[in-house]
């Protein structure tokens, strides 16, 4: 990298320095906008005993989930767990150390990471098992609950397109977790379907600042949909029929 270029070649620098232990935050919400090939990266690398802080933990074969059988996660701070059948299983084993955390509160707790936001009080939780071990304070007679932020040792993040010093913008529900995520790493590395120059995008279409982002790549994806649903054709409306 040359100055202000974030432009990496390979997948094995754009995680270089990741090592067993660490913390990563990954963008994406069930199979829509993950960082995908930065995660089979991590799985080429056999990097273990990784906490991972996401929406979910991908499926059995794709996503996050393709790091549960080498047992890379150690950890994983999620708000959705329910389609995968191996995390299940080390789950209830007790080979996994899960933390549930709302949705909401996931996404401030990144966002706040960012933002330099060491703790937040938040109204969602109190009376249930989430509050378990957190200060609760009252304001204005309501009860709020204490959450700390989280900072990943690397955040991974995918996005649709970005110049080269590492102006980001996210397309459609792809927009999701990812630019929270890409604020609250240390090192953020993110994947592109498209790099295109300085001056080509329009500031005011920018999602995430370049400041964010120490390094970017430009990958191919394949962008498999979690669950397919259809209905049968209507015969009365079948061309010909």
């Amino acid at each position: 990298m040359a100055g202000f270029d974030k432009v990496v070649a390979s997948y094995e620098e754009a995680l270089a320095g990741l090592t067993d232990n660490m913390t990563v935050i990954a963008g994406g919400f069930g199979l829509c906008g993950i960082p995908e090939n930065l995660i089979s990266e991590i799985k080429r690398k056999g990097t273990k005993g990784l906490t991972l802080v996401s929406n979910n933990c991908g499926v059995d074969d794709f996503g996050l989930g393709v790091l549960l059988p080498n047992r890379q996660i150690k950890k994983i701070i999620a708000s959705y767990v329910g389609e995968n059948a191996e995390f299940e299983r080390q789950m209830m084993a007790g080979e996994l150390e899960v933390e549930l955390t709302p949705q909401g509160t996931l996404a401030e707790k990144m966002r706040a990471g960012g933002a330099g936001i060491p703790a937040f009080f938040t109204a969602t939780g109190v009376g249930t098992p989430v509050a378990e071990g957190k200060e609760v304070r009252s304001f204005n007679g309501r009860d709020y609950i204490l959450e700390e932020a989280l900072i990943g040792d690397f955040a991974i993040v995918k996005a649709w397109k970005a110049d080269r010093y590492g102006n980001l913008i996210f397309r459609k529900t792809a927009r999701n977790f990812n630019p929270l995520a890409a604020t609250a790493g240390k090192i953020t590395v993110v994947e592109v379907e498209e790099i295109v120059e300085v001056g080509s995008l329009d500031p005011d279409q920018i999602h995430t600042p370049g400041i964010y982002v120490d390094r970017l790549i430009q990958g191919t994806f394949e962008k498999r949909i979690e669950q397919r649903t259809t209905r049968p054709a209507d015969p009365h409306k079948v061309k010909g029929a």
